[in-house]
């Protein structure tokens, strides 16, 4: 009896670092390979990407990943698994030419092997296939993947909406939709990222008559941040920036590079005469100028982020700018967004960041469009996907109300397979999986040992022993040394410290003190065991053995 498992090494009960795979026999497909942003607790750590150990170890039968659009939590992780394996990489061409440069910057060329499809394509991965539907998100060439199997469809929405007046207008292919579902959608993994907003999401058109009133109203300069793939989004800035006089330059070159592969490809059209330099806006006033920006989650050196401690040399902010936050924040950076935001203020800058009519939509459809995929496809299987523990529980909440039993619905959690045969569907044992830390070297593999001492020494600072062992006749050759910094414990405790790590030492006897390895550990443990009972601070104790 054939058996397809459907595992997801990232992106269930999260939100970001999506990368699922598909198997059945020898054959697996995988669908997208995103990376997600580090909480407050990962100090030093850039990104986080999927444990890609099960992919390695069955990399002779994957047939490819294919990508379902170019954001990051879906095409982040490549980098870090082309590195450890060579597979083809399937996606639509705009989404190639958004990831190629990123890849080629990383990887030689013999590495990557990218093949362009079209949405309706059929494209064969040994006994399965996979089909792209074209669907609407906040970026261009957006597509949910129809995997066929022996059993039926496993269809992964991606990240959808169902815009009915999108920005380029590419509607969603709804009767591909409709048409899959007569044919056997088995299981449906959803996007459940906006659950718990009711009703149907605004169009992406909406944002046009948000912006229209900050120009309008802005006296001085008009900022706007937000993704730099939001293709739309900056094509909507260039035309309103056409309607009300102004010129727009762009700041940041992630979104420049953007910019200019979606000017080459078409998918952006620049007003003639409204593009210029950043150098060329010291030459209008100010009431003519608009600017795009990269920065809309607060990362540190984004060029907004820069602006706002007036350490970016190209810009300066002025009082009189008005800022458009067109975002919505990742969780985990809202902190880093708001002192962003309050910098500004102090400034003299006007930061728009909630306005009645909207200055910025979510690519995510609401609870009315969920039920509608549910509907369009009629899949027998439920599991919703790219969401927290709450969405997916909402989620399931609102499948059981449209009729669907308990054991037609799965929670899944990273790493354990949904199996499928003939008849049933049950979730499998685990397979390796995780989360591996990046940090800001571009080096993978940041341990959980490496970021507790890091935690501590930003919490409670660090203390170092240094002693001094004369190994040959296996005595201290001196007393130890305590030294402290970034550590704030009461007075004197240092002192009490060095008594309980010298009376330990000298305790030991010639061979004992002639094992360096056993000396560290025995000082390390008595001084952090003391400074942790009487100062409840927890700082790194580091012990270092000189050889005299």
């Amino acid at each position: 009896m054939s058996l397809v498992q459907i595992i997801a090494l990232g992106g269930v009960g999260e939100i970001g670092k999506n990368c699922s795979v598909v198997q059945e026999g020898d054959d697996i497909v995988v669908i997208d390979c995103g990376l997600s942003f580090p909480n407050e607790e990962m100090l030093g750590v850039d990104i986080v990407i999927p444990d890609f150990t099960y992919l390695v170890q069955n990399k002779e039968k994957i047939r490819g990943v294919f990508l379902t659009h170019a954001h990051e939590d879906h095409v982040g992780g490549l980098p870090y698994l082309l590195t450890q394996i060579k597979v083809p990489i399937y996606c639509t061409e705009f989404t190639q030419a958004l990831i190629r440069g990123k890849l080629e910057e990383r990887l030689p060329n013999d590495r990557l092997d990218i093949r362009v499809f079209k949405p309706g394509d059929i494209i064969e991965a040994g006994k399965l296939s996979v089909e792209p539907v074209r669907v609407t998100h906040s970026i261009p060439e957006n597509c949910s993947m129809a995997v066929r199997t022996s059993h039926g469809i496993v269809l992964f929405t991606g990240d959808f909406k169902f815009d009915f007046t999108p920005v380029d207008g590419k509607l969603a292919n709804i009767t591909r939709f409709g048409e899959l579902g007569k044919e056997g959608v088995l299981v449906l993994l959803s996007d459940s990222t906006n659950v718990e907003r009711p009703g149907w999401g605004p169009s992406e058109r909406t944002v046009t008559a948000g912006l229209r009133n900050v120009f309008n109203e802005a006296e001085g300069r008009v900022l706007l941040t937000t993704f730099a793939s939001n293709i739309h989004r900056m094509q909507q800035v260039y035309e309103m920036a056409a309607e009300t006089g102004r010129k727009v330059a762009v700041v940041g070159r992630r979104m420049e590079q953007n910019l200019e592969i979606c000017e080459r490809m078409g998918y952006v059209k620049i007003p003639k005469g409204t593009r210029v330099r950043l150098e060329d806006l010291r030459t209008l006033p100010d009431n003519q100028i608009a600017i795009l920006t990269t920065g809309s989650q607060g990362e540190p050196m984004s060029a907004l982020v820069q602006m706002s401690k007036g350490s970016y040399g190209r810009l300066q902010i002025k009082n009189g700018d008005t800022l458009i936050y067109s975002a919505r924040p990742i969780p985990g950076n809202e902190g880093a967004i708001w002192r962003t935001i309050n910098r500004l203020f102090n400034q003299g800058c006007r930061v728009v960041y909630e306005s009645p009519t909207p200055i910025h939509v979510s690519g995510h459809g609401y609870q009315e469009e969920l039920k509608m995929m549910i509907n369009l496809t009629r899949p027998y299987y439920i599991a919703p996907v790219h969401g927290e523990p709450r969405h997916q529980f909402m989620y399931n909440s609102i499948a059981r109300g449209m009729g669907y039993p308990d054991h037609r619905i799965f929670t899944l959690t990273d790493g354990v397979p949904l199996c499928l045969d003939e008849t049933s569907a049950h979730l499998g044992e685990a397979v390796p999986c995780g989360r591996v830390l990046v940090d800001n070297s571009g080096t993978a593999g940041i341990s959980d040992e490496v970021l507790r001492d890091r935690y501590n020494v930003a919490n409670d600072g660090i203390v170092v022993i240094t002693i001094p062992i004369d190994t040959t006749n296996g005595q201290l050759a001196g007393d130890p040394m305590l030294q402290a910094r970034a550590f704030s414990g009461p007075e004197g405790i240092l002192d009490v410290a060095f008594d309980h790590v010298f009376d330990a030492l000298s305790a030991l006897g010639k061979e004992e003190i002639k094992d360096t390895a056993r000396v560290r550990h025995d000082a390390a443990d008595v001084a952090r065991r003391i400074i942790q009972k009487r100062t409840n601070l927890r700082p790194l104790v580091m012990p270092i053995v000189v050889e005299v």
